[in-house]
């Protein structure tokens, strides 16, 4: 009875305000406004989705307008600089002024809590030495049945797709690239008119949905393969196993933003939305995965190949590294993500619950293939929030030779962290394939922000290893990082977990690695 009598309330004030205009002519200005919140108080009162808006039209309104700017003031207004998630404005602010040629002071101190449990440091030396003149070190990957080493550079590009990212994006980050003579994974979208611009060094993914390199019906194509493999610009080849924002699901990419352009780079129908199975049907096995690794290799010319994961199974992990005993063959390089989540979007529940954390997959693969004997040959890059130059410390002491940024290098060519990358609106034209919207990143200037983001950041890294009173990233190990476990004690790394010996699960296997290992088979990735 109430509701009806609201609608029949609205109703009056809409018809008198309309007498009124007409009445007098300078009374539209209230009229119009009058009318549509009449009739917009009507529909809120008999439609039936929104109980807010039945029991409070037009107010209601408000609420959701609210609820819809929320972040934005949490983000702007309320969080301290050292709160905000997944990164926060402290570490936005320093990836944007390195991106703008500046050094990223800050006055006054850390704002830090450097009691708080898990806060982690490095300790510098007396002995501290200038950094080193010259470039920056790299690192060679390929094993042995590489004939095509690449040298890659400490911190490079992450996966990120043409279709998820706007052309624009694309082409600054492989400018920047091909400026600083670092790597850009081109993501499981594969290879763009855009990735080549530029002409900077390439690894490209060969994800589960084969884009680039597949058959109509979605199996792996040997000679489109081959025909992009070995182009050039390509360095490495990087198989996808699972990445850390939604491990164990393949990749979607809504047929909105299947324009020609992506359509054409991966090889499927304009318009119609991409799904990537969960898991590869080009093998099924431990072994079967090395020996996709060595077609690959072949078929690039010798150049490295690869895979990355985010580690789930122990147990399967370790079934490769008994593949590549038992073939005496293997990957040249392994790239560790993390379950902390990337760029690309997925379900709540996966990346806040799925998957191992990148620091624990991080000291886990180093480990495994140090105790099969394998780590001499096997370079690891890792993948996860990668974004300072102690970030890149950290990584190398807990067991990596390298590091790839994604949402880093994002922020350098103007992400906001919006966090609608998955809505094709993306403010600045990042991830978007909306022109109008991407239109608004302007490759010339973002990238040599890209370039310049890179190079300060390792550089800084460069720097904090001199001040630990080392020659070399080589002399990074566990136990120069230190994390704090209770207010009142430190430790470092290599007190804190245990680090295997070489070839140590092939002899005398620690007590809590025995199951996964025994459990272990080449042959399949089923625990036996």
């Amino acid at each position: 009875m109430v509701r009806w009598f609201t609608v029949f309330m609205l109703l009056v004030i809409a018809g008198m305000a309309t007498s009124l205009a007409f009445a007098f002519k300078a009374a539209w200005i209230i009229a119009v406004p009058l009318v549509f919140f009449a009739v917009l108080g009507v529909y809120d009162v008999v439609q039936k989705r929104h109980s807010i808006l039945r029991n409070y039209p037009v107010l209601g309104h408000a609420r959701f307008l609210l609820e819809h700017i929320r972040p934005e003031i949490q983000q702007y207004f309320i969080e301290a600089n050292t709160e905000g998630k997944p990164f926060d404005r402290e570490v936005r602010d320093l990836v944007y002024d390195r991106a703008k040629g500046n050094h990223g002071e800050e006055p006054f101190g850390t704002k830090r809590d450097v009691t708080a449990v898990g806060y982690e440091f490095v300790a510098h030396s007396l002995r501290a030495k200038p950094k080193p003149d010259g470039g920056a070190p790299r690192v060679r990957v390929g094993g042995p049945h590489c004939t095509k080493p690449y040298d890659i550079a400490l911190l490079n590009v992450s996966a990120m797709s043409f279709g998820s990212l706007s052309g624009n994006a694309i082409q600054a980050l492989n400018g920047g690239a091909a400026l600083g003579g670092f790597a850009h994974d081109t993501g499981e979208g594969s290879i763009s008119k855009h990735h080549t611009r530029f002409g900077g060094d390439l690894i490209m993914e060969v994800a589960s949905g084969y884009f680039g390199c597949r058959t109509e019906d979605g199996h792996f194509d040997p000679d489109r393969f081959a025909e992009r493999a070995t182009l050039d610009q390509v360095k490495a080849i990087n198989i996808k196993l699972s990445q850390g924002a939604k491990p164990g699901l393949g990749g979607l990419l809504p047929g909105s933003k299947v324009n020609a352009e992506v359509a054409e780079a991966r090889g499927v129908p304009i318009g119609q939305t991409v799904i990537s199975p969960p898991a590869h049907n080009a093998f099924d096995s431990p072994l079967g995965l090395i020996d996709f690794i060595q077609q690959l290799r072949e078929l690039s010319g010798g150049k490295p190949v690869g895979f990355k994961l985010c580690i789930g199974s122990r147990r399967e992990f370790l079934a490769i590294c008994k593949a590549m005993i038992e073939t005496g063959n293997g990957p040249d390089f392994i790239i560790v993500d993390g379950s902390e989540g990337g760029t690309g979007a997925g379900p709540v529940e996966f990346e806040d619950n799925v998957g191992m954390p990148l620091t624990e997959g991080l000291m886990f693969v180093h480990n495994s293939l140090v105790g099969c004997g394998l780590r001499e040959n096997v370079k690891i890059g890792v993948s996860g929030k990668v974004a300072t130059g102690i970030d890149i410390v950290k990584r190398i002491c807990q067991g990596a030779d390298f590091t790839l940024a994604a949402r880093a290098m994002m922020f350098a060519v103007g992400c906001i962290q919006a966090q609608t990358c998955h809505t094709n609106t993306c403010p600045v034209g990042v991830a978007t394939q909306d022109p109008w919207r991407s239109r608004a990143l302007v490759v010339e200037d973002k990238r040599h922000r890209v370039h310049q983001f890179q190079e300060k950041t390792v550089n800084s890294a460069m720097q904090i290893v001199a001040s630990m009173g080392l020659d070399s990233f080589d002399q990074l190990n566990p136990r120069k990082l230190f994390r704090r476990v209770d207010p009142q004690v430190t430790k470092t790394y290599y007190d804190l977990f245990e680090w295997l010996e070489p070839d140590q699960l092939l002899s005398d296997v620690p007590e809590h690695w025995r199951r996964d290992w025994k459990a272990a088979s080449p042959k399949t990735f089923d625990p036996v």
